[in-house]
């Protein structure tokens, strides 16, 4: 006779989802390793690389860095507001854990840490889900933007190269799959305000063709489209999107010139809208799902910026320099925020605690 599973144990399923989860991660993982190596494009490139570099560039860069993550996570109080308060320590704690989350996660699960920790007796963590993905469209809509206008003033190589490294991947498809993902985010925002202001037609529409199925079901997924349609209460709020959207063309803005900065620092120098362009293909090669820390996708999308900008062979010898450090200032200042984070969660949580206890 089997023994029960231990009560907090995740149930069989879960576990295999996120199993099946990792392991397909890891093996996105091995393959960008490897069309890494096939292309000559070094993840670690060799110690004499190091040598013209300014360290003091690299202790600034990462200044602006945890600087820019800051901001990343407080400007969610606007999305947040017109819903339910949410103390700072609970909103900046729960920002910088869900970061950290999505660097060691696999395929982007990370997602699903923000709405999970925040929600609470005025917030429900479907209206939380709300506000983190209109985030996330209106992020891919701004530096979508950003990076078109650096295409437009920056000046590439003419011809582009047809490859980056020893890889067949031609640099064109670079402004191309900008153009594309433009559109896609512009309709992607388009959508969401259709959806927002449509909200009650939608939740009808649930109801009219589910409840021939299933009354039950029509009236479980109706709540949670009017969960969802409440995180978007923040569209018609302009003291709400004003600042949000002002916080995110800082945060990119605060990236570019990080990058522009340990470029220069690492003898590769770039102009700001060329670092903005790097910044843009950086911000479109992570957004899909994909191995933990980004790798791969990372180092893949940067190599592709530079070599708009920069001859094949500096590509390779220099710039690989400051893409190793990019990487490992955002990966390992991410992580030190989110410990940061932790920290910060679970004495707010202590705090609050005591209050509801002597309250009682």
């Amino acid at each position: 006779m089997s023994e029960p599973a231990p009560p907090n144990a995740a149930p069989p399923s879960i576990t295999r989802r996120w199993l099946v989860a990792l392991v397909l991660s890891l093996l996105i993982a091995a393959g960008f390793a490897y069309l890494l190596h096939l292309g000559a494009l070094p993840v670690v490139p060799p110690r004499e690389a190091f040598a013209h570099v300014a360290w003091w560039t690299v202790g600034a860069y990462s200044l602006i860095w945890l600087t820019a993550l800051l901001v990343r996570s407080y400007r969610w109080k606007w999305l947040l507001e017109p819903i339910a308060p949410v103390t700072t320590s609970r909103l900046m704690s729960v920002s910088l854990i869900s970061m950290g989350a999505l660097v060691v996660l696999p395929l982007r699960m990370g997602e699903v840490v923000r709405p999970t920790m925040i929600r609470g007796p005025k917030l429900s963590a479907w209206a939380a889900t709300g506000t983190v993905a209109a985030e996330r469209v209106i992020d891919g809509l701004v530096i979508c933007l950003l990076l078109f206008a650096g295409l437009l003033v920056a000046q590439p190589l003419d011809p582009l190269p047809d490859h980056i490294g020893d890889l067949r991947i031609p640099v064109a498809l670079v402004p191309r799959g900008t153009y594309i993902a433009l559109g896609l985010f512009a309709v992607a925002f388009l959508l969401m305000a259709l959806f927002y202001f449509g909200r009650e037609r939608v939740r009808r529409a649930v109801l009219r063709v589910l409840g021939s199925v299933s009354p039950r079901l029509s009236a479980w997924v109706a709540a949670k489209v009017d969960g969802v349609a409440t995180g978007l209460s923040f569209l018609p709020r302009a003291r709400s999107i004003s600042p949000f959207v002002a916080a995110t063309v800082l945060y990119w803005w605060l990236n570019a010139a990080g990058v522009w900065l340990i470029s220069r620092g690492a003898d590769i120098p770039l102009t700001l809208p060329q670092s903005m362009v790097l910044v843009g293909v950086l911000a479109l090669g992570v957004l899909v799902p994909n191995a933990p820390g980004y790798f791969g996708t990372f180092q893949l999308s940067l190599y592709a910026g530079f070599a708009m900008y920069k001859a094949p062979g500096l590509v390779v010898e220099r710039a690989s320099v400051v893409i190793f450090l990019i990487y490992l200032v955002q990966i390992l200042g991410t992580l030190l925020l989110a410990a940061v984070g932790l920290w910060w969660f679970q004495r707010a949580s202590r705090s609050e605690s005591h209050a509801e206890r002597a309250s009682a």
